[in-house]
């Protein structure tokens, strides 16, 4: 497959890809902790950059906002020859012991998007996330001491969308937080 969307060539793009969402957090990132970061695209606001974090090489890619998006985006870039993906990002929280800056590390993700059904073909069906990153993660927020929370996320494709009561109802099976593109990051065709 020839990358139509993220425009990178062979060798450009890293084993290891943080993905945000916002193009200004993708240059924030790639400025603030890689060394000597290159940007590799910049077609259709999607910035890609790579640099190395302590010697090793890692891109940072925007996906834009939802799952559509983040699935092309994930696509190209393991047909760049991307391994590891990991979206970095915001996402609405539904339990009330998340506060503002916790991580959620999402332990799976329920599908209530578009992208994820047709992936899936309308079976139903959660995805979960790849078990040594999700250890990996995990234990590194525990050992750092940062605020983290470890649970399910429900992918949806409207913002706006999830009423208060309709947020609760979701709490009360264990949801952690709403957001826009886990589902097909952890379904991996």
């Amino acid at each position: 497959m020839s990358p139509i969307h993220v425009r990178g060539k062979q060798g450009e793009v890293a084993e290891r890809v943080l993905l945000p969402g916002d193009p200004g957090r993708a240059e924030w990132i790639a400025q603030t902790f890689l060394e000597e970061p290159r940007l590799y695209t910049s077609h259709r606001g999607l910035l890609g950059f790579t640099g190395r974090y302590r010697g090793v090489p890692v891109s940072v890619q925007t996906t834009g906002m939802g799952a559509p998006s983040a699935s092309i985006v994930a696509e190209e870039l393991v047909s760049l020859g991307a391994r590891v993906l990991l979206r970095v990002g915001t996402c609405g929280a539904v339990d009330e012991g998340l506060s503002p800056g916790d991580l959620v590390i999402a332990q799976g993700a329920v599908s209530l998007d578009g992208a994820t059904r047709q992936y899936l073909e309308g079976r139903p069906y959660a995805p979960v996330p790849d078990a040594e990153l999700f250890r990996a993660l995990w234990k590194q927020a525990e050992q750092r001491g940062y605020p983290h929370h470890v649970g399910l996320v429900a992918t949806e494709d409207a913002f706006y969308a999830t009423t208060p009561e309709g947020a609760k109802a979701w709490a009360q099976f264990g949801l952690l937080a709403f957001e826009m593109e886990a589902t097909p990051l952890h379904h991996r065709p």
